[in-house]
């Protein structure tokens, strides 16, 4: 029985002792592969597009492909910084991730169809072409159908900025604007038709009454 103080006091002993020691150090492990973030490397179809759409001489940067469930995605997209047209740089605000088969003509459209009709009509080149935007998971409005947005194939337009300080918008000009302003609007939309497969304004119902909406959809369908 004289034994058992002296096991109780070394006890304590031991456990503060092995407390000391503590595990060994373990080797530091590197990241996995399946650790690293994702690449997304396009697909031919994507990469031939983006080749036409740098030899356009448009800005942009490829985006990685994202999928968000509900039939929403950005797949094939590209983060358009500027355009470039005969003889300035376009601006593009408020733009996010867009198909590059929406971009494409796009940048043809800012070229041919907006800065020289700019410069014939209203005696100005464009340096902005504002919009609401591209990527937007939601449905065409007033249905369950997913619209071009939910896959960023489409951009809305909402109005040009010229280089004399000169601002046009669908919403204030197309009726209220002057002579001058209202067949620029009219004349870009149409452009705009012959790129698109579908193109809707002002006229086709209230919910453009301040856009155009410009998708890249093989459909053909001007409003």
């Amino acid at each position: 029985m004289k034994a058992l103080p002296k096991l109780i006091l070394t006890l304590p002993l031991l456990a503060a002792i092995a407390g000391c020691i503590g595990e060994p150090d373990k080797p530091q492990r590197r990241p996995t592969e399946a650790a690293r973030p994702a690449i997304t490397v396009p697909s031919p179809q994507a990469r031939q597009c983006m080749a036409t759409l740098g030899s356009q001489h448009a800005v942009f940067s490829p985006v990685a492909d994202r999928y968000y469930g509900s039939g929403c995605s950005t797949v094939g997209t590209v983060k358009l910084s500027a355009l470039n047209t005969d003889s300035s740089t376009v601006s593009v605000t408020n733009l996010g991730p867009v198909t590059c088969t929406t971009a494409t003509p796009f940048a043809a459209w800012a070229r041919f169809g907006v800065d020289r009709a700019a410069q014939q009509i209203l005696g100005s080149r464009i340096i902005s072409i504002e919009t609401y935007g591209s990527y937007n998971c939601r449905n065409v409005a007033g249905t369950a159908r997913r619209s071009g947005h939910a896959t960023a194939n489409a951009i809305d337009v909402s109005g040009f900025v010229l280089a004399d300080g000169r601002r046009v918008s669908v919403l204030d000009d197309w009726n209220g604007g002057s002579p001058a302003e209202r067949r620029f609007l009219r004349v870009v939309h149409e452009s705009a038709c012959k790129r698109f497969g579908t193109t809707l304004g002002p006229d086709y119902n209230a919910a453009h009454a301040n856009h155009f909406h410009l998708e890249a959809d093989g459909k053909s369908f001007c409003r």
